[in-house]
């Protein structure tokens, strides 16, 4: 067990200082976005606009040289020191909380979940030991796919005390051959952009898994289990999963459906807010694009006139370098940032949709993808704009 300080579930005095500017979707537990234009102002999203995510009250892990994490469900514990000796790795990924854009789906139909607005995201460089050496340490090679006693999925258990859990802790589980890749990029993760880890945001170790929803990058690392079937916790059997819109609360079989892993490709408009005024003339729209399973944007299509005519947008990353999707100078986990150019002449209505490398595409409305969760909202991104005459100058 982790040593330290640990809040009862019914404790949130111990809540630590955050951006002022942040939109507050919940306070207990602590559930925060950044605004849109501050999401995108930059490559790297900056460690206190990361959005906040919780299920419980923050850990307070306050004797570091007493912390360890138990590994592969035996007597091997390593501290914190244990895993920094280990080779470090820095991986620039995005996580996304799988209700990013609830609040849209919610307009279609009632859903339930704590809602988002676009800003449900954040992209880092996260640093730490690969999970696939720390898996060596008690015997896993690379690249097992099962073990010899049956080990198919490595779990992540926190020290977070959970209602969903009656007060047990957040757990949940990737397959062992995703662990013991070490092309997967799967970090046991104690820094974040070049920085300790905040409580906010798992200190002093979490799970960073890329390219899959934000659900299974654990936090407060308590242990590591190897186990023969998926996770038993409860955001992996009965949370976190795609049903379709013909499921509601009457009728659900959480058993009917796997717990979800990659996220489908997605994009956001995020320089202009929905009936946002503005003058008549060119305005600049920046937003994102991102997919899960390490698969590229190969478009970013704009729309100025609902979806009836389109041009593809610039994508970028990293200043100076051009975007190629699949190439080594970019990042395979991490979101591309987009920006378009659009005349404004009257009330328009601007979409987004992105293309991954795959070729799959978004889809035109949250009606055919709506779900009693509200989870992945990958629909087209609109926002309307009601133009304002330029004011003329009699100077």
């Amino acid at each position: 067990m982790a040593q330290g300080a640990l809040r009862g579930p019914s404790d949130y005095s111990g809540e630590p200082h955050r951006h002022p500017s942040l939109r507050i979707n919940a306070k207990e537990p602590f559930n925060a976005e950044p605004a849109r234009r501050d999401l995108v102002a930059s490559y790297i999203t900056p460690v206190d606009l990361f959005f906040k995510r919780n299920h419980g009250p923050i850990p307070i892990l306050d004797d570091i040289d007493s912390y360890c994490v138990t590994i592969g469900g035996g007597p091997r514990r390593l501290s914190l020191d244990d895993i920094r000796r280990l080779p470090k790795y820095n991986v620039t990924a995005t996580l996304q909380c799988a209700g990013n854009r609830r609040t849209e789906m919610s307009k279609s139909r009632k859903v339930r979940g704590v809602g988002w607005d676009v800003c449900a995201l954040g992209n880092a460089t996260w640093g730490g030991a690969k999970l696939s050496d720390v898996l060596q340490l008690v015997g896993v090679p690379y690249h097992t796919e099962i073990t010899p006693s049956g080990g198919k999925h490595v779990e992540f258990v926190s020290v977070d005390q959970c209602p969903e859990e009656k007060g047990g802790p957040y757990k949940a589980s990737i397959p062992l051959g995703q662990a013991t890749n070490p092309a997967a990029d799967v970090l046991l993760a104690y820094e974040m952009n070049g920085e300790v880890l905040k409580r906010d945001h798992g200190y002093p170790l979490r799970a960073i898994v890329p390219g899959v929803i934000g659900a299974r990058s654990v936090k407060w690392l308590d242990r590591i289990d190897i186990i023969e079937e998926e996770s038993q916790g409860f955001f992996m059997q009965k949370d976190y999963k795609m049903f379709p819109p013909s499921v509601d609360w009457d009728n659900i079989m959480w058993s009917t459906r796997k717990p979800q892993m990659d996220y489908p490709v997605q994009s956001a408009i995020c320089s202009l807010e929905d009936m946002s005024a503005i003058k008549t003339g060119q305005v600049t729209v920046v937003g994102y694009a991102l997919s899960g399973g390490g698969r590229g944007i190969e478009r970013v299509d704009i729309s100025p006139d609902g979806g009836k005519s389109w041009f593809e947008a610039h994508r970028y990353q990293k200043q100076g370098v051009p975007y190629v999707a699949g190439n080594i100078t970019s990042d395979k986990w991490a979101w591309v940032l987009f920006k378009a150019i659009v005349d404004v002449k009257g009330d328009i209505e601007i979409v987004a949709k992105a293309v991954d490398s795959s070729a799959n595409v978004q889809p035109e409305s949250v009606e055919s993808i709506w779900n009693l969760r509200g989870i992945l909202n990958t629909c087209w991104h609109r926002v309307r704009i009601l133009a304002t005459p330029k004011l003329r100058s009699f100077m």
